[in-house]
């Protein structure tokens, strides 16, 4: 896994972490869905970094400016096309080359389509690295990775437009997208590093989105962060958690990604934003 420049939206750091679940899995969105929703996510960034222009800030990424965001989607674009065509390419190229042509945005809009067109053409069978636990088979990992990236970069263009983090029921996310996306979180990142443990002393904390049938318990301990996906949502009581975290799915997977408000509501989504953050 190659390192670039860091920036929220992509891999945390490797760390040692407990063992992948086997826990039931929740109602996956298809691959076709989660490929609508990429090219959704690249048209809505586009789009509100073309409003926005390329000298503003991106409120959601500090130090970020619109070009720094569409050069560095750019760049994830063309790097994750090449793995899925079998041929991986050091991202860094991709990148400088975003920033030097002469229309960024057309630059951006020719990765993403290509992007869509490798994800197409990939057989089921691909055989191609990953580099998350508990990670689907390649070519639906790689659109579901690619497809939950460009989402968030894409609320961060839409922020860098209003001057300030997009409101929930200001996107365009669908609950099922939300859902997916805070299971990869869960499941597939945060068991890679170890966490300093939630405040108050509490070690497991229930995510549990508002009607639905699916809640992660993320167990947190000196040997590393073990996250066990519940199919029912039983109580917080009955799954042994200390705190919880809900809300309506997109609500939470902005929340989860780190993709709201400047200042947290409480203690413990204060430590979630500072320990559970995930960059590149």
């Amino acid at each position: 896994m190659p390192a670039p420049t860091p920036a929220p939206g992509g891999p945390v750091e490797p760390a040692a972490a407990g063992p992948a679940t086997d826990e039931p899995s929740l109602d996956e969105a298809s691959l076709d869905e989660l490929g609508d929703a990429l090219g959704s996510a690249s048209t809505v960034l586009r789009a509100n970094a073309m409003a926005a222009r390329m000298g503003a800030p991106v409120p959601t990424c500090p130090d970020w400016t619109v070009l720094d965001l569409v050069a560095h989607q750019g760049m994830v674009h063309r790097w994750a096309a090449s793995h899925l065509r079998g041929a991986p390419v050091e991202p860094g190229r991709f990148e400088r080359e975003g920033r030097e042509s002469p229309d960024v945005l057309d630059w951006f809009d020719e990765g993403a389509t290509d992007l869509l067109q490798a994800i197409v053409d990939a057989p089921d069978d691909l055989d191609a690295e990953v580099f998350l636990r508990d990670a689907p088979a390649p070519r639906r990992f790689w659109t579901r990775r690619q497809c939950h990236e460009t989402t968030m970069h894409a609320v961060d263009a839409l922020g860098a437009r209003l001057g300030r983090p997009a409101r929930p029921d200001e996107t365009w996310i669908r609950p099922a997208v939300a859902l997916d996306g805070i299971d990869e979180l869960l499941v597939g990142f945060v068991p890679r590093r170890r966490l300093t443990p939630p405040p108050d002393g509490a070690t497991h904390v229930l995510v549990r989105p508002d009607a639905t049938d699916v809640a992660w318990l993320v167990a947190v301990a000196g040997d590393g962060t073990v996250t066990t996906r519940r199919v029912g949502a039983p109580s917080p009581e009955a799954l042994g958690a200390d705190r919880t975290l809900a809300g309506p799915p997109v609500d939470l997977y902005l929340r989860l990604w780190n993709r709201v408000a400047a200042e947290p509501a409480d203690d413990l989504q204060r430590w979630w934003r500072r320990f559970v953050s995930v960059k590149w």
